[in-house]
């Protein structure tokens, strides 16, 4: 069973969001599902995973995630991703910039009855800033002062 629910979760980020695939996104995701890191304008369930989906579609584009790890225990599937794509849409305010991006991403997901009920993120924001260029790259590493 764990084995099903680890290809499940990887084809989520390996074809269906790459796709922009909402239908073979219901087919893995429950409607009831909740998404702890779902932006604030976002609607749970179904629907909001659909709209992030497509939102993504519209910031990035030449998706692809590079999926590094998938670990799985019981009901939970961890997948440590890299998400590669060009930023050629406005992503919070910052305007398309047609740079290509790599951050890394470590999604985690709980199954019940073979779909999705619940989803966390962790993102690389500060990575995917400094390839936008809104932050710049640090001058030097900061080392703590020896007493």
């Amino acid at each position: 069973m764990e084995s099903e629910l680890k290809a499940r979760a990887r084809r989520i980020w390996e074809e269906i969001f790459p796709a922009g695939d909402a239908e073979a996104l219901a087919a893995v995701i429950a409607p009831e599902s909740i998404d702890h890191q779902a932006r604030p304008d976002e609607p749970q369930g179904l629907e909001g995973a659909i709209r992030t989906m497509h939102w993504l579609r519209r910031v990035f584009s030449d998706q692809r995630w590079e999926i590094r790890n998938v670990i799985s225990e019981g009901d939970a599937v961890v997948v440590y991703a890299t998400h590669r794509a060009r930023h050629t849409g406005e992503l919070m305010g910052i305007p398309p910039t047609g740079r290509d991006v790599a951050y890394d991403y470590v999604h985690i997901v709980r199954f019940k009855d073979g779909k999705v009920v619940e989803h966390w993120g962790v993102r690389d924001d500060m990575t995917l800033m400094r390839q936008l260029g809104v932050l710049s790259e640090p001058d030097a590493p900061v080392v703590a002062a020896s007493r």
